[in-house]
């Protein structure tokens, strides 16, 4: 079933076809993308995500990043979701790209978008009932640099993993870092609780800095609850207590198992609580 979709201030259907062969995103990976949440019609930490959208527009020399503030993502998202008659409860891609031509030097630095949504039945952040069972993935790792941490539309790393989370049959597969240490999952940032700490990968182990990770470090903070941001070593997923991912569009979700180990879902569950909170 087509939905509408917002390209450069313009709506069509999903299934039209509005890119040229040209764009640059298309032929070069020459972008980057924000996955945002709209829970009872309020788009989740807009300035958290308009923020990070900055500074990755900035980091790839793009032009126009000034005006992609907290309001336009605010004014935009709306526009979709009464456009497609959506109840509120929506998850949104806005994705921007390099416009004009070009070989891989481009001719010019000016930036357009594309803003695509799905409903979603659920009003809040829920935690799954089934844990999720993972594996790691070693076959390719993600560079550390300094585009590192931003949602570029260069995304190979997480293909090649999601071909082996599929083929193994998981639910997600953890992904290393050029050093061999943890940095994220397919599609999260990683939480690790070891001996009543939490961890999570530092953004210098090349992570992306996800809006839903620096909510969880603000959520710590608040609570008192003791989180490090450091380089872990894969082997403490066998020694972790609980293992969760999180990402802006799911939240929180727990990890059952990797190979025979099993973990528990304690502090998970107290972080989803005070997530949903926040609503």
């Amino acid at each position: 079933m087509s939905h509408y979709i917002l390209f450069n201030d313009e709506f069509f259907t999903s299934d039209q076809a509005i890119i040229k062969a040209s764009n640059r995103g298309f032929k070069f990976g020459d972008g980057l993308f924000e996955s945002m949440r709209m829970c009872g019609g309020k788009l989740m930490f807009a300035e958290q995500h308009a923020d990070r959208l900055r500074a990755g527009m900035k980091a790839l020399k793009m032009e126009g990043y000034a005006l992609l503030d907290e309001y336009f993502l605010r004014q935009k998202t709306n526009e979709l979701q009464r456009k497609n008659k959506f109840n509120g409860n929506v998850r949104f891609r806005l994705t921007i790209y390099r416009d004009g031509e070009g070989l891989y030097t481009p001719q010019i630095n000016k930036s357009g978008y594309l803003l695509e949504a799905i409903p979603l039945e659920q009003a809040t952040y829920e935690l799954n009932q089934k844990g999720l069972i993972i594996d790691v993935f070693d076959e390719i790792t993600k560079s550390v640099n300094k585009i590192s941490n931003y949602k570029t539309s260069n995304a190979l790393v997480y293909v090649m993993a999601g071909l082996f989370q599929k083929q193994k049959r998981l639910d997600e597969a953890m992904i290393l870092n050029q050093h061999g240490f943890l940095c994220e999952s397919t599609s999260s940032n990683i939480f690790v609780v070891y001996q009543k700490q939490i961890y999570t990968p530092a953004l210098s182990e090349g992570c992306v800095a996800g809006v839903m990770r620096s909510v969880i470090l603000q959520l710590c903070k608040m609570h008192n609850l003791q989180l490090v941001e450091a380089q872990i070593n894969p082997e403490v997923l066998k020694e972790a207590d609980e293992v969760f991912v999180t990402n802006a569009s799911g939240g929180i979700r727990w990890v059952m198992g990797y190979g025979r180990k099993r973990y528990f879902n304690e502090v998970a569950k107290n972080l989803s609580a005070k997530l949903n909170a926040l609503i």
